[in-house]
């Protein structure tokens, strides 16, 4: 990112992650209130949609077909939030300072859970569940790059990729097969 586009992005306020967790529980009500006209389901990818864009926060409406997920990424310094709406979804949290085996902690989120974090948060999140789900992602500041991971065998963390991308469902294919106990999507 150029030293002007980090200077223009630090001059706007960031939402925080409670801020974001409150704006996608909103959103995700909005959703399940029918005040947005679909959801889609896609066998090959995950579906997403923009709901909403300022200069400050973005706002994703996703849905995921059993076996569908992320490969292990961060924000690219944004923080941000999910709620799920519908569904089942699970989450591999990267864990510094723990063993290869041990460094991705496993969290099933059920519908209506919310999940908010910094700026500094590696995650993955897939479906391993039986039936559909969907989600409502939110960004401060909005996406502007993701980075790839993979756990080392000593539990630390190499950089796969980093995408400059304005979506959160970037088309990455990482050859490496991931590590660390948690079965990628």
């Amino acid at each position: 990112m150029s030293t002007s586009r980090r200077r223009a992005r630090a001059r706007i306020s960031s939402l925080n992650p409670i801020e974001l967790v409150d704006f996608t529980r909103f959103v995700a009500a909005e959703v399940a209130a029918g005040r947005y006209p679909y959801v889609e389901y896609d066998a090959d990818d995950r579906w997403h949609q923009r709901l909403y864009r300022d200069p400050r926060v973005d706002i994703w409406l996703i849905s995921w077909l059993p076996s569908q997920g992320t490969q292990l990424h961060d924000h690219g310094g944004s923080s941000g939030a999910f709620t799920v709406l519908s569904g089942e979804l699970s989450e591999a949290l990267y864990r510094p300072h723990h063993t290869a085996e041990d460094a991705l902690l496993e969290n099933v989120r059920p519908a209506m859970t919310a999940i908010g974090f910094g700026e500094h948060y590696v995650h993955d999140v897939r479906n391993l569940s039986d039936g559909p789900a969907v989600s409502v992602h939110a960004y401060s500041p909005p996406l502007d790059t993701m980075n790839f991971y993979d756990v080392d065998d000593h539990g630390g963390l190499s950089r796969l990729a980093t995408m400059a991308t304005s979506d959160p469902e970037p088309a990455v294919d990482l050859d490496r097969p991931r590590t660390g106990g948690s079965s990628a999507a």
